[in-house]
């Protein structure tokens, strides 16, 4: 369960992007608060402007103007080098393509966030072991990309991504490239993680996904259309009466 500290507050934020005499409002005054410990899915089709918020939540990307505060420090007077330090120190980043190193193993995957940390050798190789037995890969450190399983390789991309003990798991799809089957082996640790005290925000298009949050925020044209915890989410409400009734036929 969510804690009453606020950790990320988003006022009037914009992002707007010049081509030739056009102007697109990517985030069209997005205002939203997130607490430690939520779990959080961001839905919208193409073009709605959830990937570039996730990019503006995760410090790829700075608004154009509005304030971002996170966890009680203004982003958007935050220099380039310490932004950097904010991706690399309090945010993991899982992605749709795993975006693994092909030539590293697993373990050597999972220890490349702490190389720009600037950590020694033992101590970045006994981390990424525990961040790789958390994701159930104890048994797969060794093993190339190469040699896993779609699966596997997103669990690889989440044990990196958590090395650093980040504050917030920022997910892009993270299922987008996988089974039915392995998608809810997904889900189920995306579940013990935020059972275990991880901020996770998500962005999906998939419903199905989007039901597994505790809180699911949709946009559309840059703006947020409803922001409502997932057992009130009328679409998701839907997905969920269908489920029963075709489990029931």
């Amino acid at each position: 369960m969510a804690s009453n500290h606020v950790i990320i507050t988003l006022q009037d934020v914009r992002r707007e992007y010049n081509l030739g005499v056009e102007c697109i409002h990517a985030l069209d005054g997005v205002t939203l608060e997130l607490s430690d410990n939520e779990y959080v899915a961001i839905m919208g089709h193409s073009g709605s402007g959830k990937s570039t918020l996730m990019n503006v939540l995760g410090c790829l990307d700075r608004a154009t103007s509005g304030s971002y505060i996170l966890d009680g420090e203004d982003t958007t007077k935050m220099s380039d080098a310490a932004l950097a330090r904010v991706r690399n120190e309090r945010i993991g980043f899982v992605f749709q393509s795993f975006e693994l190193l092909g030539q590293l193993s697993a373990c050597r995957n999972v220890e490349m966030p702490l190389i720009y940390a600037n950590s020694g050798w033992l101590s970045r190789r006994k981390l990424a072991t525990e961040a790789l037995e958390r994701v159930g890969l104890k048994g797969r450190m060794r093993h190339k990309p190469n040699q896993l399983s779609g699966g596997e390789k997103q669990r690889v991309a989440i044990a990196r991504a958590l090395i650093c003990k980040p504050s917030i798991l920022l997910a892009d799809e993270p299922t987008g490239n996988l089974d039915t089957k392995t998608s809810r082996e997904i889900m189920d640790l995306f579940r013990q993680l935020h059972n275990e005290g991880q901020t996770i925000i998500m962005v999906t298009h998939e419903a199905d996904i989007a039901c597994h949050a505790d809180r699911i925020i949709r946009m559309q044209d840059g703006k947020v259309i409803s922001d409502l915890p997932t057992a009130e989410d009328p679409a998701s409400q839907h997905l969920k009466a269908t489920h029963t009734k075709e489990a029931q036929a």
